[in-house]
This record gives structure tokens, C-alpha cells and sequence, in this order.
């Protein structure tokens, strides 16, 4: 996952978080809210309580593998914010794969994305 593809500032996750759109299921809570720029972008968080940095970063590395093979970032419509709960450890990597896709199909069928802006 490229660095543009990022939602890298607290600003912009609680931003993303304050509207209130979110979906959960199993290992994850995942909020969404319509992009604004070109390609959508992710933002990734884990939980001290979940264990120490090095077990935090392999879950979000994890994850942005699974985005990587999983969104398309041009043509997904939402700005998405990804919390990993203690229950990522449940499933295997394959079935939380399967978990995050079902979620990220979940949001573009429910949700009708506001007009798009035209970017040229």
C-alpha cells in the first residue's frame, strides 16, 4: 500500500471516525466516509491492549497486505479507517482476509456514494 493510499494524521481519523458510519464484524471495526481526493485511503489502528509494538505492527502490516490484494484504490469511493480488535487473533490471516473483504463489499453495496467530484 502506497503512502498516498494513507490516512496518516490524527485530524483526518477523527474525522473519519466522528461521522459515524461504521461497520463491524469479528476481528474488526472499520469506518468509512466518502473520499474527497482521487483514490481513497486507509488508515490502520491497533489497541495497546492487544499486545506490544511489534505484535501491533505485524497486525497492521497484515492488513495493509490484505487491503493491497484486496481494494482497488481508484475506484473504491470511501476514505476507510480500520481498528483491529482482540478477536484478529481467532482467525487465521486467510479468514481474516475473507472477513475484511465481506466488510469492504458490505460498505459499497449499502452505502450510495454522495456525488463525485470532478478531479480534472
Amino acid at each position: 500500500m502506497k503512502k498516498k493510499n494513507r490516512v496518516l494524521k490524527n485530524l483526518e481519523f477523527q474525522e473519519i471516525i466522528s461521522k459515524r458510519n461504521r461497520l463491524s464484524k469479528d476481528g474488526f471495526y472499520l469506518y468509512f466516509k466518502n473520499k474527497e481526493n482521487l483514490e481513497a485511503r486507509v488508515g490502520i489502528s491497533v489497541s495497546k491492549k492487544i499486545g506490544n509494538a511489534i505484535i501491533r505492527n505485524k497486525i497492521k502490516r497484515q492488513i495493509r497486505m490484505m487491503l493491497g490484494q484486496i481494494l482497488n484504490f481508484n475506484e473504491y469511493d470511501y476514505d476507510l479507517i480500520i481498528i483491529a480488535r482482540n478477536s484478529y487473533f481467532d482467525n487465521s490471516y486467510e479468514n481474516n482476509k475473507k472477513i475484511l473483504e465481506r466488510l469492504l463489499k458490505k460498505v459499497k453495496i449499502n452505502r450510495k456514494p454522495l456525488e463525485r467530484k470532478n478531479y480534472e
